[in-house]
């Protein structure tokens, strides 16, 4: 294993996949992440309802040797938190502080993203989108101007893009697919309706099937031939903000242009 496999908070708020009792852990942990970095594992384990081998377990499945390893990255992950803190209180300009908490922030965002990325599942889905004859792209509320983006994107490489806001239309669209095309669905809200119907349909006819979310575990999940994870951490500036965070979603977008664009041989 990696003495050093990253940031923990990064780690745990990546889409891996953990059982209940190890989500329970790392739900203490993102609680209050500078006291789980100076408690024992009983302590952590008694905390979340676990046991101390499922500390144990949790530690071995983010990449680390041991307990003691774990922590020492919690304690770097609390004190890259205080670092940031100073920088901020040591600035009197509110507005200057309000866009240090946005890199912040955003920086988290990518790095939780790229660290989440199934390579296996990049793969197939760029050998799925090179070969694609067209290439429907759907989302729903706020993913929106995502799919527009990647409509525009893949367009402009000559691919053939078709997408919609509405529903029936969406369908349709999907009716018409093949097992020479391609349905790119990206979407915080993976239990979207709109979204389960067209994928159907879509299956129904043959198409490849990928999907950008947040939720490996969600009906449209199950629908998917390749999964893509955004970051699953809540990105929001404030607490009242309406709008999630694009910007894992596009960062996505990007990856797959990029790659498509340079012609770079991922196999």
């Amino acid at each position: 294993m990696r003495d050093s496999p990253g940031s923990v908070v990064t780690l745990l708020c990546s889409g891996i996949q953990l059982y209940s009792a190890e989500r329970r852990i790392a739900d203490c942990i993102l609680k209050d992440v500078k006291w789980a970095s100076v408690v024992t594992s009983a302590q952590l384990a008694h905390a979340s309802q676990s046991s101390e081998a499922t500390v144990t377990r949790l530690c071995h499945k983010l990449g680390f040797e041991n307990y003691r390893k774990f922590q020492l990255a919690l304690a770097r992950d609390v004190m890259e938190q205080q670092e940031v803190e100073v920088l901020h209180s040591s600035s009197p300009d509110p507005l200057r502080q309000t866009l240090q908490s946005v890199q912040s922030n955003r920086q988290e965002e990518i790095r939780a993203t790229i660290q989440a990325l199934n390579l296996r599942q990049l793969r197939k889905a760029m050998s799925v989108l090179r070969s694609a004859e067209i290439i429907e792209i759907e989302a729903t509320d706020n993913s929106l101007p995502v799919a527009m983006d990647a409509s525009l994107k893949l367009g402009g490489l000559g691919k053939r893009c078709m997408t919609s806001a509405v529903a029936a239309k969406a369908k349709a669209f999907a009716a018409t697919l093949t097992e020479r095309d391609a349905l790119l669905l990206i979407s915080c809200d993976s239990r979207s309706e709109r979204l389960l119907e067209t994928a159907r349909t879509a299956r129904e006819h043959g198409a490849a099937i990928l999907l950008i979310t947040c939720d490996r575990r969600s009906p449209l999940a199950a629908q998917a031939d390749y999964l893509l994870l955004a970051s699953n951490r809540a990105q929001r500036i404030v607490d009242t903000d309406p709008a999630p965070s694009l910007l894992s979603s596009a960062l996505l977008v990007e990856v797959l242009y990029y790659l498509l664009l340079t012609g770079e041989d991922v196999s």
